[in-house]
């Protein structure tokens, strides 16, 4: 056999095949099915034709605010802005259902510090933008869910050093980010530029209204991460308050919970913190789940200074 009568034999085949093949997915019902050789089972039979309408889109709100501040929609680029992170985390369903199942962990308690504190309940908004409600470390050394610098942390009453740092204790790094944001208030006067200076800096922030000559936010020329900031932010709260809209259908059960916890006070040092909690009733583990301000083996307390401990209830 020549090398053309070859060639041929193999071009009939391959226009064979491919007829049949364009046959089974044009025609689903097709007699002629393919069959998968390894789990023996009909992979198109019963299969639903393709929809283009399969994705669905969303509808933005008519009225938006933040912290009771008007989000102007009616502005071309500042909705586009909006929709963009809402479609980014909406469907971007396993780290938004997580974030929701998390969430009920410590919004409740984040709400409530805001509340005493004097600051929009908006902002817890902020501290899911920051870190998604985890104890996260950034490359330019912020911590905790509030994402402190060690600067910061120390100015606002943290402390921060080897065997302790309280930006990744909850309460205490809410505290100080509340008092942070005051200040920012003080010196901007809207809570729109309060939020998008934490992101930025409240110097960069204020040398970026000085050079374009104008105060509000979202009139502003800014780099791209504080550009999209506000907008992450107002995408999580619009989500959050509408999750049925967005597909989010999670029954009580569905959200994670801390145990009832105790406090045990320590007011001296503690040289082996895995056998102190051993001592508890509880664990090494545990010590570090609900304390993850506690940075090292073991805990040394100068003198006069006292802290708390919380560890689950069922221990002794």
């Amino acid at each position: 056999m020549s090398k053309n009568q070859l060639y041929g034999i193999y071009a009939l085949l391959f226009i064979s095949l491919g007829m049949a093949g364009y046959a089974i997915f044009k025609n689903p019902q097709s007699t002629t099915n393919y069959v998968n050789p390894i789990a023996g089972e009909n992979m198109l039979q019963n299969m639903p034709r393709p929809s283009r309408d399969t994705v669905k889109l969303f509808d933005l709100p008519e009225n938006l605010t933040f912290a009771g501040e008007k989000v102007p929609l009616e502005i071309a680029d500042v909705k586009e802005r909006l929709e963009r992170e809402i479609y980014v985390n909406a469907y971007w369903q396993s780290n938004m259902i997580l974030l929701m199942k998390r969430s009920t962990k410590y919004i409740p308690d984040i709400e409530k510090i805001l509340k005493d504190q004097g600051v929009p309940d908006d902002f817890k908004y902020l501290a899911m933008a920051e870190s998604g409600l985890m104890n996260v470390a950034s490359p330019a050394g912020a911590r905790g869910f509030w994402q402190i610098l060690e600067s910061t942390g120390k100015e606002y009453g943290l402390e921060v050093s080897k065997d302790v740092d309280e930006r990744y204790h909850l309460e205490k790094a809410t505290i100080a980010a509340s008092k942070y944001l005051k200040k920012a208030h003080a010196k901007f006067g809207d809570w729109t530029a309060v939020a998008a200076s934490y992101n930025m800096g409240q110097t960069g922030f204020a040398r970026r209204q000085a050079e374009q000559y104008l105060d509000d936010y979202y009139d502003l020329y800014l780099n791209d991460e504080t550009s999209r900031y506000m907008f992450r932010i107002l995408a999580f709260k619009v989500i959050f308050e509408n999750p049925d809209h967005f597909g989010f259908h999670l029954r009580e059960s569905d959200y994670y919970q801390n145990p009832t916890l105790k406090a045990v006070s320590v007011s001296s040092d503690i040289k082996n913190l895995a056998n102190w909690a051993r001592q508890q009733g509880s664990s090494y583990k545990d010590l570090k789940l609900y304390n993850p301000w506690l940075r090292d083996k073991d805990l040394n307390v100068k003198r006069g200074k006292s802290y708390e401990i919380m560890l689950p209830e069922s221990s002794k």
